[in-house]
């Protein structure tokens, strides 16, 4: 454990808080449980520093899988390293995440392009109504605060690992991208002839958010085809630009609807994928490297620990490859299941078989038994998604699949369904890696097989599969 904030280490990851350091490593802070899980997530972090205390948080073992550097800390050494008053005793260097403003992905719905916001909590939540309101990307341009400035990172709350964000570019190059790429370009303005009620948000929109102080330059807004103003109906002369920007994001997520279209949804859901595939192959590689490099040095035990880990993780991969697969000919009418008459549990088996290669994950137990009618490989792969989740929205104790009835349950204790909980289980995913991409698709490929996948409301994680009668 390090105790000593001049280590050299520590000293080096210090001087992130500078920006000049970050620009020059190209890699920077990420503070707290939920935003270093996102960057884990998203294959970002580099090296995972956490404090005893902290040291049997289950993100301490996953990056340890995944091949990150993890290092023990002191508080003293934690409270050095973090900006916060009450540190959680996580804390990840990550690399940066942003991409050119080339890759914004394909006709996007709604942009919010930060000009000359120069507050880095409101930069910060910004990020994280955009993600919650459905954006495609954020842009911040101009003399824009750093999206990797530790508080703006903080305020994101992991929103950043979520969707593409663009940094460093000029306004007027980023208005006639977004332009050439279908988007009306409105300025969010306190004076503007016309409220977001009026307004057409409904169309593909960037929208240009100004100073905290004095707004949008008037050669910015010249560059904007209308403006569009939040309407006040107290005795407040103005909005804090977050709150105002999550108004108007939200208001043009009104207009679009909850989803276009079902082949809209397909698209968002195969963009998402590549965040759920990327996690595996992340963990893949991790213990791939740490055998390469290490294998002299490890034990058997280990050796044999690591290998069977990475079974699953192919196996995780391998499903989520092939749901991408099935998602893409959903989407061009291409989708041909080959049904055949077959014993649930020996599917069911298959999947108890795969999480029981590794001792990082829970126990899968199958009971029960029930004959049905569809393509074997893709009824795998629906149990295992179906049980991987059940792990994830359950807290403890083994996964039980409960065959009978021409249905399969899946339940695991810990965990309490309410009707936004049930509903947040398969939320369409959005542009950039959000949503949960495997559950969405689940739902939509056993409709396509005459099966149905449903959430309950109650205690213990709950999913049931109906499956097609033999």
């Amino acid at each position: 454990m390090i105790t000593s904030t001049a280590n050299k280490q520590v000293v080096a990851t210090a001087k992130l808080r500078k920006r000049a350091l970050r620009d020059e490593r190209r890699t920077f802070l990420v503070e707290g449980a939920q935003p270093c899980a996102e960057a884990l997530a998203a294959g970002a972090v580099e090296t995972l520093f956490h404090t005893p205390d902290a040291g049997q948080h289950p993100l301490v073992q996953e990056a340890a899988a995944a091949g990150v550097e993890v290092v023990s800390v002191s508080e003293a050494v934690m409270g050095h390293l973090t900006s916060t008053v009450t540190p959680q005793g996580l804390l990840a260097v990550a690399r940066f995440v942003d991409v050119p403003l080339e890759e914004i992905p394909a006709r996007p719905a709604l942009v919010p392009v930060l000009c000359a916001a120069r507050d880095p909590g409101n930069a910060g939540t910004v990020l994280r109504s955009a993600d919650a309101a459905g954006a495609d990307a954020v842009v911040f341009a101009g003399t824009s605060v750093d999206v990797y400035n530790p508080k703006t990172v903080r305020a994101s709350a992991g929103s950043l690992f979520h969707l593409p964000v663009v940094k460093g570019v000029e306004v007027d190059r980023a208005v006639a991208h977004l332009r050439g790429a279908g988007l009306q370009i409105l300025a969010a303005a306190a004076d503007a002839p016309i409220d977001m009620h009026r307004a057409d948000l409904g169309r593909p929109t960037a929208l240009l958010l100004g100073n905290e102080a004095w707004g949008l330059p008037e050669e910015v807004r010249g560059l904007a085809d209308g403006s569009v103003r939040v309407p006040i109906h107290g005795k407040a002369e103005s909005l804090n630009l977050a709150a105002a920007a999550a108004l108007l994001m939200f208001e043009s997520a009104r207009q679009r609807g909850p989803a276009s279209s079902a082949r809209d949804s397909l698209e968002r859901a195969i963009s998402a994928s590549a965040h759920d595939i990327r996690t595996s192959l992340t963990a893949l590689k991790g213990f791939a490297s740490m055998l390469a490099s290490r294998w002299d040095r490890l034990d058997e035990e280990t050796r044999h620990m690591m290998v069977k880990g990475m079974t699953v993780d192919a196996e995780r991969t391998a499903t989520l490859v092939k749901m991408l697969v099935d998602g893409a000919r959903l989407q061009t009418d291409g989708f041909r299941p080959s049904p055949e008459r077959l014993q649930v549990e020996d599917a069911a088996g298959w999947v108890t078989q795969v999480f029981a290669r590794s001792d990082d994950y829970p126990d899968v137990e199958a009971v029960g038994s029930a004959t049905t009618l569809m393509d074997p490989d893709r009824l795998q792969g629906l149990l295992f998604t179906l049980a991987d989740a059940s792990m994830s929205w359950g807290g403890e104790g083994p996964v039980r699949l409960e065959i009978r009835n021409g249905t399969v349950e899946f339940t695991r204790a810990g965990a309490e369904f309410d009707p936004q909980g049930v509903e947040a289980c398969f939320e369409p995913p959005r542009r950039g890696g959000t949503g949960r991409f495997g559950l969405w698709l689940a739902r939509r490929l056993a409709e396509a097989q005459g099966a149905s996948v449903a959430c309950e409301q109650g205690t213990g994680a709950l999913f049931r599969l109906t499956l097609p009668a033999p």
